[in-house]
């Protein structure tokens, strides 16, 4: 990967809807050499796909929470647990973790009354959770934004 295909990754990071033709200019080609270069770096995976950016208010789920979550430690445990998180919806993110806690996700509701019939309902009722803890985000201080490309 070089640097072009790192510009590349920038502005499509930046802006996933800009046209062939800007973005070739943006980053010193023409059009058909830029386009190349997309379609090789999907080919390869290293675009993985292209998303919209939704505001959690617009959509009523502007009450967020990070919840670390303790599982018994058995392997097949483990997998049920993480199996039964594709179905909970309200789990935006999810990630095992060396030591403890086992589990840290990302959950995305209405209000706290919504988050309060999740964790009753779910959360404590999902196979092998031995221990929720949940802390409410206040501010959310800086957005994800992409990953560093740069060489």
């Amino acid at each position: 990967m070089d640097q072009i295909d790192r510009a590349i990754l920038r502005e499509l990071q930046n802006d996933g809807r800009l046209s062939n033709q800007e973005l070739a200019q943006r980053v010193g080609l023409t059009p058909s050499p830029c386009m190349r270069r997309v379609r090789q770096l999907e080919q390869d995976g290293v675009i993985q796909g292209y998303r919209a950016v939704i505001d959690p208010e617009a959509v009523g789920r502007a009450f967020e929470v990070l919840v670390s979550i303790e599982v018994e430690r058995d392997r097949e445990v483990v997998e049920s647990f993480e199996a039964a998180l594709q179905d909970v919806p309200d789990v935006i993110e999810a990630y095992r973790l060396f030591g403890s806690p086992g589990c840290l996700l990302r959950i995305a509701v209405e209000d706290l009354r919504a988050y309060e019939r999740l964790w009753i309902e779910k959360l404590t009722a999902l196979s092998g959770v031995t221990e929720v803890n949940s802390q409410i985000i206040m501010k959310r201080i800086k957005e994800p934004r992409g990953l560093p490309v740069d060489g």
